[in-house]
């Protein structure tokens, strides 16, 4: 007798080198370098991905179709990822893994009682663990069969990714003025820097967040932060 049910999901098989085969990644996230590096971490593992760099943006992306996994970033240019990660985890279409990343570890906890399964410091360039958070909350027969070695591969994203943010960076601070950009900068810089291992333009968002925590007008410390960003866009070589 065939007790076979014709209804359940039809994954590839996932194999010892590709064990994230037969998963599609949807990664909201508004860093190119950031996301190029989640693009590489998935091709490396089988995985498909699709991206999404806005809240609004992921909410049409899930309107459509269920992914298997969402890596979602805390910051946000609309709003908080925590937020969607709380309407993810209630949710009748939950995808099979939620992931909250940062690039400021405090916010582990905040993605954690959102109902996120697990959380991603960035930088996220650790072959062995993105698989590991993602394979952890999978059904056994989700995984690959047989022994799989441990990957300590640790991804380079395209330079010109980060030079892609700089750009981005550059037209936020030259349209809009107000303190909510300048917090949004701070974040997103923040991120960034860690990412790229940029440690002067690090310091500098660190000052900047700093400021504006304290209520300041921070423009001393915005205009420190905008003139290292050009300075990286008129290198020929951003990192």
């Amino acid at each position: 007798m065939d007790n076979t049910d014709p209804f359940a999901p039809n994954y590839p098989a996932p194999t010892a080198m590709r064990p994230l085969l037969g998963l599609t990644v949807l990664v909201i996230e508004d860093s190119r370098y950031a996301c190029e590096a989640l693009r590489l971490l998935c091709l490396r593992s089988g995985a498909r991905i699709r991206r999404a760099d806005t809240l609004r943006a992921a909410r049409r992306h899930l309107q459509v179709y269920r992914p298997s996994v969402a890596v979602i970033d805390v910051g946000l240019p609309d709003g908080n990822g925590a937020d969607l990660i709380r309407e993810l985890s209630t949710s009748n279409r939950r995808p099979d893994v939620i992931l909250g990343t940062s690039g400021d570890d405090d916010n582990e906890a905040l993605v954690t009682k959102a109902g996120a399964d697990g959380y991603l410091s960035k930088p996220v360039i650790s072959l062995a663990t993105f698989q590991d958070q993602i394979l952890s909350n999978l059904p056994r027969d989700r995984h690959p069969t047989g022994p799989r070695a441990v990957p300590e591969e640790i991804i380079q994203p395209d330079p010109i990714a980060f030079r892609d943010d700089m750009a981005h960076v550059a037209d936020v601070m030259e349209e809009a003025g107000d303190t909510r950009t300048l917090d949004y900068v701070a974040q997103f810089l923040g991120g960034v820097a860690r990412s790229a291992d940029d440690s002067e333009l690090a310091l500098a968002t660190e000052l900047l967040a700093a400021r504006r925590a304290r209520g300041g007008s921070a423009a001393s410390e915005a205009a420190t932060v905008a003139g290292l960003v050009q300075r990286r866009l008129a290198s020929k070589i951003a990192i």
